[in-house]
């Protein structure tokens, strides 16, 4: 039998913050990059478009907002995009042109229900320029939870591709155990794990995932200067204080035996490339398959709820 092979890439950069626009020039130049080389499936890092807002407060303080912190916040939410939207028929035909899966961080802007809510999303794009779903970030971090909303079950995507099955989780949601076990349910062989964390530990967990769910752990991060930030906005000072470089980078690809197939980069932007034999995910379930002979539903069982959580419902 011939092992099923894909090529990878992994983008570690950062576009111009507050700018949906440049984000999308950046993806494009990035995208061909990948795909001169002979990748199949692209991968960006968290909120790329319009980037993480790593260090901003937004004038918030318990118990209060400012109105500058107001100013930032429309600007960036101005710079969200909507699902289906203009932007994302811009990087249909990014993917088309490259003829590759196309995986992007994405800050989404509800736009079905009226509302004006953000959420940390991955979206999915096929090689034919057909939008494949997206995945809304169940559980944003700690101050994040000012800025984007809470995901339901209805999006935990797992697209088939003809190298196998393919998902995301976005960098803190997995150190969520239940949302993991959905994921290997679904049978995710290269599990995506975008992130804005570039700590050690985070390596840590990529490692552990890769052995737990005897996957492809793929690590997307951004490399962020200070440069990357718009001077005027009215938070600026926010970063004044913090060292040029705000987030080092990390990204790296982890085997399903957890070896790394791509050590992490840091320091630069930079493309890392791998080639992925899938036929190592099943040789690596032979001693442990987490849904399968190691789960013991006799004793555990996970119910997950995917129907969409709407507020306002008209019958």
């Amino acid at each position: 039998m011939e092992p099923k092979q894909v090529r990878i890439a992994v983008v570690q950069a950062a576009p111009q913050l507050f700018d949906k626009n440049g984000a999308l020039a950046k993806i494009a130049e990035w995208t061909q990059a990948a795909a001169l080389q002979g990748a199949q499936l692209i991968v960006f890092p968290e909120a790329f478009v319009p980037g993480y807002p790593r260090g901003l407060a937004f004038g918030t303080r318990v118990g209060s907002r400012s109105g500058a912190g107001r100013l930032d916040w429309q600007r960036y939410a101005d710079n969200a995009l909507t699902i289906p939207g203009p932007e994302l028929a811009q990087m249909a035909a990014m993917a088309k042109e490259a003829q590759a899966y196309l995986v992007v961080g994405v800050i989404e802007r509800e736009g079905e229900h009226g509302g004006t809510t953000l959420y940390n999303s991955l979206v999915y794009i096929g090689p034919d320029g057909a939008y494949l779903g997206k995945h809304r970030k169940l559980m944003p971090t700690g101050a994040e939870r000012l800025l984007w909303g809470q995901g339901d079950g209805s999006t935990l995507t797992v697209i088939d591709t003809p190298f196998g099955k393919v998902g995301g989780l976005i960098c803190w949601e997995n150190y969520m155990p239940l949302a993991r076990m959905a994921m290997y349910a679904k049978g995710v062989d290269i599990l995506l794990t975008p992130t804005a964390d570039a700590r050690d530990t985070w390596q840590s967990t990529l490692r552990h995932i890769a052995c737990e769910g005897r996957c492809y752990v793929v690590s997307s991060n951004q490399y962020v200067t200070k440069a990357s930030y718009p001077p005027d906005l009215a938070c600026y000072a926010d970063i004044g204080g913090d060292d040029d470089v705000l987030c080092r980078g990390g990204s790296a690809v982890v085997n399903p035996l957890g070896a790394y197939a791509i050590e992490p980069l840091y320091g630069s932007e930079g493309l890392l490339l791998a080639d992925l034999d899938l036929s190592l995910v099943t040789q690596s379930r032979y001693d442990l398959d987490v849904v399968g002979h190691y789960s013991r539903p006799d004793v555990f069982q996970l119910i997950v709820n995917e129907q969409p959580q709407v507020g306002v419902q008209f019958r």
